[in-house]
C-alpha cells in the first residue's frame, strides 16, 4: 500500500513540528500575546489536519485488509474446487465422506459423496491399509499420483497421464545395441570353396536382413562372423516377446543345408551413453559364448543376465590350439607364484577333486608348491574312498589343507586355481577369492552372471564332458620332468566317468582323447569302479526318493524327500539320474532338504527339455541336461510348486517359439 505509506511518512514529522511549535509559543507567550494566539489557530488547524489523515489512513487500511481476506478466501474456495487436483475425503470405514468437483470429473460422475471406495477405487483401499504415503495408480485409463494424508484420512490425486506418456515414449526410445555373432562360422566353413562360402554368407545374410526389416532393426555386417544390429527399447520388447525366434530360424534353416551354423547375440540396454551400450553388449555376448552359445544374452545395468534361447546342446568347438595357449599362460602364472592353491565347489564330487588333483600336478611339473583345499567335513563317500587311498601317498596327502590353513599360508604372491565351478557363492570358502587378488578359473559349466570379479585366466569351455577333462589337455602341454603318477590319472579318469555317467552323456571325441591319455599314464579302471561303489543305506534312501515320484506333462518326472529327512547332494543327482533311465522318462527332478533351512533341487534331461533353463529361473544353473539349484528358508511343497510353475513358463516359451 504505497499511497498510505507515503501519508504516515508525512503526518509522523507534522505532530513532531507541532509539539515543537507548542514549546516555542509558550516561551513566546511572554512577550507577545497575539502571537501566541495566532500559533494557537495555526497548530490546532494542523492538529486537526492530521487527524482527518489519520482516521482516512485507518480507515483505508481496515477496508484494504477486508477485501484482501475476502480475495483470499475466494481464491482458496475456487482453487479448491476448481484447480485441477482431485481431492477426497474418506471415513475409517473407507465411505467418501467429501470430494471436489474435480474428483467428481474423474469418474464422470456429479458427486461421489456418500459412496464406498471398495466401489469407486478399490485398488486404493490396499495403499491406504498398509499406509503408503505416495502411489502411481490407474483410474479410467487415466494415471494418477496419489498423495495420502493418513492422519486426515485425505487424498490428493495429481494427473501424471500426459507425463507418464513421456516417460514412456522416453524409454522406448533408448537405444539398444546388439552384437550378433555367428557362433561355429569359422568351423563350418573351413574347407569350403568360395562359391559354396558366398552361397552360405547370402542365406545367412538374407535371414537376418528379413529379420531386421520385420522388426524395424538397423542391421550391418562388419565382419564375417560379426553384425551390429541397432534399434530401441521397443523393438526390443517385441523381441524378447517373440522369445528372439531368429536363433530357430538361422540354426533350422542352415541345418536343412547341412551346413549347422547357430547364432550368439550381445545385448546393451538401459544406458544413455553408447560407448556404455557397447560395453554392455559385448559383455552380454561373452556370456552367451561361455556359455556355449546359440543363445542372445541381456546383461543389465544391476548386473543381472536375462537369457533366451539356449535350447540345444553345445557342439564341441574348442581347439587343441585354444588348450595349448591356456596351458602355457596357466604355466606363466604358476612360474611367478610363490604358492599354487586349488579349490572347488562346496561338497565336491569326483570331478572337483580330481580336476584340484591334476592342477596340483601342474603345479609341481612347473617346482611351485600346490595346495588342495577340501572341507573333510563336506565330503561324500566316493570322494572320502579317494582321500583314503591318497593317504597311502603321504606326499600327495600332506598337500590336502583345510581353508583356514590356506588362509594362513597364502600371500600376495600366491596363486588361487579355482576349479568345477566360476560362482563366487559355490566355492568351498568364499573369504579366499577376497584374500587371494591373483585368481584363475577353469569350469565346465555354462556361464551364468554370477562370476568371480577379475580373474587372471579365464578357460570356460561348456562343450567338455568334465572340469578333469580339461585340466587332462593341461597336463598334456606341460613340462614332462614330472610324470603323473597312477593315483592322479586315477582320480582324473574318475571325475570324468562320473559327469559322463560312465561315457553315455556329454561324450564328444575329446574325452575319449583325455581318457586314452590318463589310462596311457596308469589309470585303474577298477579302482574307479571302487571309488564309485555304493553302500546299501546310500541305495535304500535313493529308492525312497524314487519312489515318491510322480509325473507331469509328458515325460517328466519328480521325486521328493520327506521334510524331516536331509539327503546330500550327491544322492538327489544319483536319483535324479536313476529316474532318467526309467522309460517314458525325458527329464527327472529331484526335490530334497539339504540342510535345515536349505531345499536342493537335482535336474537331468536326455536333451528335449533344457534342465538348465529351469534351474536358471529358480537361481541355479548347470548344462542343458544336468543343473541343480539351492533354495532356501522354503518348504519341499514350496520348492515343487515353484518349480512346477518354472516348468510350465519354460514349456510355454518352447511351444511359443
Amino acid at each position: 500500500m504505497p499511497s498510505d505509506y507515503k501519508k504516515r511518512m508525512v503526518r509522523y514529522p507534522l505532530y513532531g513540528l507541532m509539539a515543537v511549535s507548542l514549546a516555542l509559543l509558550g516561551l513566546v507567550a511572554f512577550y507577545h500575546w497575539w502571537i501566541t494566539v495566532i500559533g494557537l489557530l495555526i497548530i490546532g488547524a494542523l492538529f486537526y489536519l492530521a487527524f482527518f489523515l489519520e482516521q482516512r489512513s485507518n480507515e483505508a487500511t481496515v477496508e484494504y485488509i477486508s477485501t484482501l481476506s475476502y480475495r483470499i478466501k475466494r481464491v482458496g474456495e475456487e482453487a479448491l474446487m476448481e484447480m485441477p487436483i482431485g481431492i477426497m475425503l474418506i471415513n475409517d470405514d473407507f465411505f467418501i465422506e467429501w470430494t471436489n468437483q474435480f474428483m467428481a470429473s474423474c469418474f464422470n460422475e456429479d458427486t461421489l459423496v456418500g459412496r464406498s471406495l471398495y466401489d469407486v477405487a478399490e485398488e486404493l483401499v490396499p495403499l491406504i491399509k498398509q499406509e503408503i504415503d505416495t502411489e502411481l495408480v490407474t483410474l479410467n485409463e487415466r494415471k494418477y499420483r496419489v498423495t495420502l494424508k493418513h492422519e486426515e484420512k485425505l487424498l490428493y490425486f495429481f494427473d501424471v497421464t500426459e507425463q507418464s506418456e513421456i516417460e514412456k515414449m522416453y524409454k522406448e526410445e533408448r537405444t539398444v545395441i546388439a552384437i550378433i555373432y555367428l557362433d561355429n562360422y569359422d568351423e563350418v566353413t573351413q574347407g569350403m570353396d568360395d562359391q559354396t562360402r558366398s552361397s552360405l554368407n547370402s542365406l545367412v545374410t538374407s535371414i537376418l536382413n528379413k529379420w531386421a526389416m520385420e522388426y524395424g532393426v538397423f542391421l550391418k555386417r562388419v565382419s564375417s562372423e560379426r553384425f551390429i544390429g541397432v534399434f530401441n527399447e521397443k523393438i526390443l520388447h517385441e523381441l524378447e516377446k517373440s522369445k528372439f525366434s531368429i536363433l530357430d530360424e538361422v540354426r533350422e534353416t542352415t541345418s536343412k543345408q547341412n551346413i549347422p551354423l547357430t547364432l550368439s547375440i550381445g545385448i546393451g540396454a538401459g544406458v544413455p551413453s553408447l560407448p556404455d551400450l557397447g560395453t554392455l553388449s559385448q559383455s552380454s555376448l561373452d556370456i552367451a559364448l561361455g556359455r556355449g552359445g546359440d543363445q542372445v544374452a541381456m546383461k543389465q545395468t544391476s548386473g543381472k543376465v536375462k537369457f533366451y534361447g539356449g535350447k540345444t546342446n553345445p557342439m564341441e568347438k574348442r581347439t587343441r590350439v585354444r588348450a595349448r595357449v591356456i596351458s602355457h599362460a596357466l604355466k606363466e602364472l604358476m612360474v611367478e607364484s610363490d604358492k599354487v592353491f586349488v579349490m572347488g565347489h562346496k561338497f565336491p564330487d569326483m570331478d572337483a577333486v580330481g580336476a584340484a588333483i591334476g592342477i596340483r600336478k601342474v603345479a609341481e611339473m612347473n617346482h611351485k608348491e600346490g595346495y588342495i583345499i577340501i572341507n573333510f567335513s563336506e565330503i561324500d563317500t566316493g570322494v572320502k574312498r579317494l582321500i583314503e587311498e591318497v593317504k597311502q601317498n603321504p606326499e600327495l596327502y600332506s598337500r590336502f589343507i583345510t581353508p583356514e590353513d590356506a588362509m594362513e599360508m597364502a600371500t600376495e604372491d600366491s596363486l588361487l586355481v579355482v576349479v568345477d565351478t566360476h560362482k563366487p557363492s559355490f566355492v568351498i570358502d568364499e573369504r579366499l577369492i577376497k584374500r587371494i587378488e591373483n585368481v584363475v578359473v577353469i569350469d565346465h559349466h555354462r556361464r551364468g552372471e554370477d562370476f568371480i570379479k577379475n580373474p587372471l585366466l579365464v578357460y570356460m569351455e561348456p562343450y567338455a564332458s568334465s572340469t578333469a577333462e580339461l585340466v587332462t589337455e593341461l597336463l598334456e602341454y606341460q613340462p614332462k620332468n614330472e610324470k603323473i603318477n597312477m593315483l592322479e590319472a586315477t582320480a582324473l579318469l574318475a571325475g570324468i566317468i562320473v559327469d559322463t555317467k560312465s561315457f553315455t552323456l556329454r561324450t564328444g571325441s575329446r574325452t575319449f582323447d583325455a581318457a586314452s591319455y590318463l589310462r596311457a599314464q596308469g589309470a585303474d579302471t577298477v579302482l574307479v569302479q571302487k571309488f564309485l561303489k555304493e553302500d546299501l543305506d546310500t541305495y535304500i534312501k535313493r529308492s525312497k526318493l524314487i519312489e515318491s515320484v510322480e509325473f507331469h506333462h509328458d515325460g517328466i518326472a519328480i521325486g521328493k524327500g520327506t521334510e524331516d529327512e536331509i539327503y546330500n547332494s550327491v544322492l538327489i543327482a544319483q536319483a535324479a539320474d536313476t529316474l532318467l533311465t526309467m522309460d517314458g522318462v525325458q527329464a527327472s527332478f529331484v526335490i530334497s532338504k539339504r540342510s535345515e533351512d536349505e531345499i536342493g533341487i537335482s535336474a537331468r534331461s536326455l536333451g528335449k527339455v533344457n534342465v538348465q533353463v529351469i534351474m536358471e529361473n529358480l537361481g541355479g544353473g548347470g548344462h542343458l541336461s544336468n543343473a541343480a539349484t539351492q533354495l532356501h528358508e522354503i518348504t519341499i511343497k514350496e520348492a515343487e510348486t515353484q518349480l512346477l510353475k518354472a516348468i510350465n513358463e519354460y514349456l510355454e516359451g518352447s511351444q511359443k517359439s
